[in-house]
């Protein structure tokens, strides 16, 4: 067996995810069971869609990660982990190093010349452990159990990396479908006014085909905004098995600054490494081929025209030597199983600090930028309203007013997105460092 047992996919991970705030409190529009109605935007030809996914006000964050944790298919992993383990403890803690056995021997002279010589033995075989031979099984079962202890963290941890990220994938794709929900409402009010304004005469006839195109523009991100937010539900129902989902979900930043001995994927390889070195201790204390035997035995023989009748007992003992000669590929392959896991372990913590410093960086950057966007957010804002009346009173035409209003509209997006996206990556950054919630 080569890499860590149930953990490959694990040593090139964290750097992922976060967990943001209710979506009440990031972008205003709770996550609840909604109909998506186009009509609403101004389509009503096309299909409503029905979102299954529907808020939880008493669910949790960590209630929910255990909740996808009870089905998580790696779940049957830990649990054969576990077994093995408890397998291990049996050997370790029997009386003897392998199976015994029971011989039954019986000889006469029936078939040749019949003279009544019967000749009957018994004989019980034990199979004692070797010199540091229980030891080492029950090394092994203790580190076994450890290391199945320490994987089910770290598949924990993954698993919370998943939720983590569905629950933003939700959160900002809210946004994104509010947003353009929003820009196609205006985009639709503005048409209906150039379209008066074109019946009355007040505007050219072109001014009314740029704002249908406008406006269909819109619609088309629309729907497009509104199957984003419907691939980001059901990847949430499909990873959680659930439809109901936590009204508030963010987190504290963790005060840690480093990468620690105690996080969870560092502990499960750690416990995985002294696993392997339990295994190494095994191999050389243990025979591949024989084992060390003891036996018991007596015998019983009739010998009319011989001897005549004679009853003895004896014992035996086998004691293998050498076996280091032939066991030498065995050791060798578990001192090469010990080596790939250091070397893994080794990759593992470079990505760990590599995660760990972008995941300061985006919290770093994400401070600044929420800064930046709530004042180009106020500055947009009022350009909008003084646009607005400019085209109302004719000072402009209505290419100038589109290009603003789509600066503006997109100033105001991404200022909500940027709030949700600190919240992110605080949880983003919990993720590198091990922290679950």
């Amino acid at each position: 067996m080569t890499g860590f047992p149930h953990l490959s996919y694990g040593l090139p991970i964290l750097f992922l995810l976060a967990s943001p705030l209710s979506e009440a409190e990031t972008t205003g529009y709770p996550p609840a069971a909604v109909s998506i109605d186009s009509s609403a935007a101004g389509n009503p030809s096309e299909v409503e869609h029905t979102d299954p996914i529907e808020p939880d006000s008493i669910l949790t964050l960590p209630q929910l990660i255990d909740l996808t944790l009870e089905k998580y298919p790696d779940r049957l992993i830990n649990e054969a982990l576990e077994k093995e383990a408890d397998a291990w403890d049996i050997r370790g803690d029997g009386w003897f190093a392998g199976s015994n056995a029971f011989y039954l021997d019986y000889t006469d002279d029936q078939l040749t010349n019949n003279r009544g010589y019967r000749d009957g033995s018994a004989k019980l075989e034990f199979t004692p452990w070797f010199w540091g031979q229980r030891t080492a099984a029950q090394e092994i079962a203790k580190q076994a159990h450890t290391s199945a202890l320490k994987q089910s963290a770290a598949v924990k941890l993954e698993v919370t990396r998943l939720v983590r990220e569905a629950l933003w994938g939700i959160s900002l794709a809210e946004i994104q479908f509010q947003q353009a929900k929003y820009t196609l409402e205006i985009s639709g009010q503005l048409l209906e006014k150039v379209r008066r304004r074109v019946e009355l005469g007040d505007l050219a006839r072109a001014d009314l085909l740029l704002a249908e195109s406008e406006h269909l523009q819109n619609r088309s991100l629309y729907n497009q905004a509104e199957a984003e937010l419907m691939h980001s539900r059901k990847n949430y129902a499909n990873l959680t098995q659930t439809t109901r989902i936590p009204v508030n979900f963010h987190e504290e930043l963790s005060p840690i600054e480093t990468i620690r001995p105690d996080h969870p994927l560092l502990e499960a390889v750690n416990a995985y490494i002294s696993r392997k070195q339990a295994t190494i201790e095994w191999a050389k204390t243990t025979d591949t081929i024989n084992q060390p035997k003891v036996n018991f035995g007596a015998q019983t023989i009739h010998d009319p025209v011989g001897s005549g009748n004679s009853q003895n007992a004896g014992v035996g003992i086998v004691i293998p030597f050498g076996h280091s000669t032939y066991d030498a590929p065995e050791i060798a392959a578990a001192n090469l199983e010990l080596n790939r896991a250091l070397s893994q372990r080794e990759h593992l913590y470079r990505q760990l600090e590599k995660n760990l410093h972008e995941a300061e960086h985006a919290l770093e950057l994400t401070r600044k930028e929420i800064t930046i966007a709530n004042e180009l957010k106020q500055i947009a804002q009022n350009h909008l309203k003084m646009t607005e009346i400019s085209f109302a009173s004719g000072e402009i035409n209505l290419l100038d007013l589109l290009k603003i209003q789509a600066r503006s509209l997109q100033a105001m997006r991404n200022a909500k997105e940027q709030e949700v996206k600190l919240q992110r990556n605080i949880a983003f950054y919990n993720q590198a460092v091990g922290i679950m919630p």
